[in-house]
C-alpha cells in the first residue's frame, strides 16, 4: 500500500512539473518573449502588461524620427488672408488688395485691384515719387533776399529788403530739432555773411513763386484749423502752424493760454476759466483768420492741453520772426513788415543779397513721407508745377497746383505705365475726399520705384519703417514685420491704407497695397491690415516656385 501511494505521489509531481515548465516564458534582453524548458520554482503570479525594453550593448536601436516642419503653401496663405477679410467687424466695408512678388511680378493675392478706393495719405506716394523723378533727389528749395543795391561800406541796405519765397519747407522745427527760430536764423546767417548790418527800410515778402489759393479747393473746412490742414505759402515757417498750450490757473481765474513761438499775428479771445470737476475746454480757430477763441473751463490741477493750430497767411509770421531775429543779431530794421500785393508778379530788377537753400530733396522727401506731412506734400506738388512752368515758359497755364497735377499724371502714364484713369488726383497729400486710386496703380508705382527708378534707394529711405519710425513707429512691435516693412500709411475718417515692401520668412520681397474704405472703427481697419502684413512676413514658403 505504501509503495502504491509513493508511486502515485511521484507520478503526480512529475506531471505538475511538466505542465509548469510548458507555461512559463522569459523576457530576453531585446524585449522579446521566448519559451524556456528549464523548470522554474513556484512563485506568486505576476501579471506583466508591456515589458520595458532593455538597451542592448551589441544592437543599435533606430531613433524615433522628428516630424518635418510643415512649410506653408501659397494656397494656405491665400486662405488665411481671405478668411481675415471675412471677419464680421470689417465685412461690410470695402477692401482693395494687391500683393505681388517684386522679383517676378507674380500676383500673390488680390481683391478688387482695379476698383476705385479713397487713398488718404497713400496719395503722397504718387506726388513724392513724381518729384524724385522730375526734380531729382538733389533739388533744393531756395529763399532769396533782394535789395536795390549791395550793402554799402557800413553794411547798410538803403531801402527795403525783399524776401522772395521758394516754398522752402525746411525753415521748420522739423529740420532743427524742435527749435522755433533756427530756420529763420539760417537766413539771418546768410545775410550776415553778405555783410548786412543795417536795413534802412522794411522787410517785404514776395510770394509770387506760387499761384493759386492758400488752401486746396477740395479740402474740408473742419480740417483747416489744425496743423494737418495748414495752407501753402511760398514763405512757409514751422510747418505753417503754432503750438498752443492751455493750462488751468488758480480757481476762478482765467486759464493760461500760450502760443509758441510768440506770434503777434494771432489774436486770442480767452473766456476759459479754472474750476469745476471736469473739463469743457473748447479751442476754435476762425476760418481764414488768425483768431483763437478759447472757452469753457478746466479743473484746477488738470494736465495742460497741447495742440498745434494752422496759421493763416504764414508769410506774415515768417517776416515777423525774421525781423525779431535780425534785431537780436544786432541788425537794425527801421521799417515794418508787409507782403507784396498778389497782382505784383514781376518785381523790379534788384540785386541778389543772399540765398538760403534747403537740404537736398531726398532729405525733404523723408521728412514728408515718414511723418505723412500734408503741407510739405502740397508744397512739393506746387513746386512741380512751377518748375515745369519755368522750364516750358508761357506754354504752361493754370495754378501751381493744376500744373503740378499734370506733371504727376504725365509721370504715372509715361514712366510708370499705369492707365491714366486709374488715379484721380485732386491734391498732393490725400486730404481731399475726392481722390481715388486703384490698388493696382499703387502697387505698380512701388514696383517701378524699386526696379526701374534710378532713385530707388532714396525712395526706400523716404518710407516709414515698421516698428521703427514715422507713422509706423508704434505698429508691428515684436513681429517679423518690425524693421522689415517699408511703406506709406494713410488715414481719414473711415479710411485706412498701407502700401510698401515686406520680405517674407522665405526670403522673398513682396509689394503690397491694402486700401480699407467704409469701416468706421480705426482700430478694426488697422488690425485687419496689420494681420495681413504679419501673415506675409511669416510666410516661409516660396511664392515664385508655386
Amino acid at each position: 500500500m505504501r509503495v502504491r501511494l509513493l508511486l502515485f505521489f511521484t507520478f503526480s509531481i512529475s506531471l505538475w512539473l511538466t505542465a509548469f515548465s510548458s507555461s512559463v516564458h522569459v523576457v530576453n534582453a531585446d524585449g522579446f518573449i521566448e519559451p524556456t524548458t528549464t523548470p522554474t520554482p513556484p512563485r506568486p503570479r505576476v501579471v506583466v502588461t508591456t515589458p520595458t525594453p532593455i538597451p542592448s550593448a551589441t544592437v543599435n536601436a533606430s531613433p524615433t524620427p522628428t516630424p518635418a516642419k510643415q512649410v506653408q503653401t501659397l494656397a494656405s496663405l491665400q486662405t488665411k488672408i481671405r478668411g481675415r477679410m471675412l471677419s464680421a467687424n470689417v465685412a461690410r466695408g470695402r477692401l482693395g488688395i494687391k500683393i505681388l512678388s517684386l522679383n517676378s511680378g507674380k500676383v500673390i493675392f488680390e481683391n478688387d485691384p482695379e476698383k476705385y478706393f479713397t487713398p488718404a495719405s497713400n496719395m503722397k506716394n504718387f506726388t513724392v515719387a513724381a518729384a524724385l523723378e522730375r526734380l531729382g533727389p538733389n533739388f533744393r528749395f531756395e529763399t532769396k533776399a533782394f535789395a536795390s543795391a549791395l550793402p554799402d561800406s557800413t553794411g547798410t541796405i538803403n531801402g527795403d529788403l525783399r524776401i522772395f519765397g521758394g516754398g522752402d519747407v525746411s525753415v521748420s522745427t522739423a529740420f532743427y530739432y524742435g527749435d522755433y527760430y533756427k530756420g529763420v536764423d539760417a537766413l539771418v546767417d546768410e545775410l550776415v555773411k553778405a555783410g548786412v548790418k543795417k536795413i534802412n527800410g522794411g522787410l517785404v515778402g514776395d510770394l509770387s513763386y506760387f499761384s493759386g489759393g492758400e488752401i486746396p479747393e477740395t479740402w474740408e473746412w473742419d480740417d483747416l484749423q489744425w496743423y494737418y490742414g495748414a495752407g501753402i505759402s511760398a514763405l512757409p515757417i514751422n510747418d505753417n502752424a503754432v503750438d498752443v498750450r492751455i493750462s488751468p490757473a488758480k480757481p476762478g481765474q482765467p486759464c493760461d493760454v500760450r502760443i509758441l513761438p510768440r506770434a503777434s499775428v494771432f489774436t486770442v479771445n480767452n473766456t476759459c476759466t479754472t474750476g469745476g470737476s471736469s473739463s469743457s475746454l473748447t479751442v476754435t480757430k476762425r476760418l481764414n483768420r488768425n483768431i483763437l477763441d478759447i472757452g469753457g473751463q478746466m479743473p484746477s490741477g488738470m494736465t495742460p492741453w497741447n495742440g498745434s493750430v494752422a496759421v493763416t497767411q504764414p508769410a506774415d509770421l515768417f517776416l515777423a520772426l525774421l525781423k525779431e531775429r535780425l534785431i537780436a543779431r544786432g541788425i537794425s530794421v527801421s521799417g515794418d513788415v508787409r507782403l507784396l500785393p498778389p497782382a505784383v508778379t514781376t518785381p523790379p530788377t534788384q540785386t541778389l543779397i543772399a540765398t538760403l537753400q534747403s537740404p537736398p530733396f531726398g532729405v525733404v522727401a523723408a521728412k514728408t513721407m515718414k511723418p505723412s506731412q500734408n503741407m510739405y506734400t502740397e508744397t512739393i506738388l506746387w513746386t512741380l508745377g512751377e518748375e515745369k512752368r519755368r522750364k516750358d515758359g508761357a506754354t504752361v497755364s493754370g495754378s501751381s497746383s493744376a500744373v503740378g497735377l499734370a506733371v504727376v499724371k504725365d509721370f504715372l502714364t509715361k514712366d510708370v505705365g499705369i492707365p491714366k484713369d486709374s488715379v484721380v488726383q485732386h491734391d498732393g497729400s490725400g486730404m481731399s475726399r475726392h481722390d481715388l486710386v486703384t490698388p493696382s496703380a499703387v502697387a505698380a508705382l512701388y514696383v517701378y520705384m524699386a526696379k526701374t527708378s534710378k532713385n530707388a534707394q532714396v525712395w526706400r529711405d523716404s518710407l516709414a519703417v515698421g516698428g521703427v519710425d514715422g507713422t509706423l513707429k508704434r505698429r508691428f512691435a515684436g513681429t517679423l514685420v518690425s524693421g522689415n516693412f517699408r511703406g506709406k500709411t494713410g488715414t481719414l475718417d473711415q479710411v485706412s491704407a498701407l502700401s510698401g515692401y515686406v520680405r517674407t520668412a522665405g526670403g522673398e520681397e513682396l509689394v503690397l497695397s491694402i486700401l480699407v474704405n467704409n469701416v468706421p472703427s480705426p482700430s478694426e481697419r488697422i488690425s485687419l491690415i496689420d494681420d495681413i502684413v504679419v501673415a506675409l512676413a511669416n510666410f516661409d514658403g516660396k511664392v515664385d516656385d508655386q
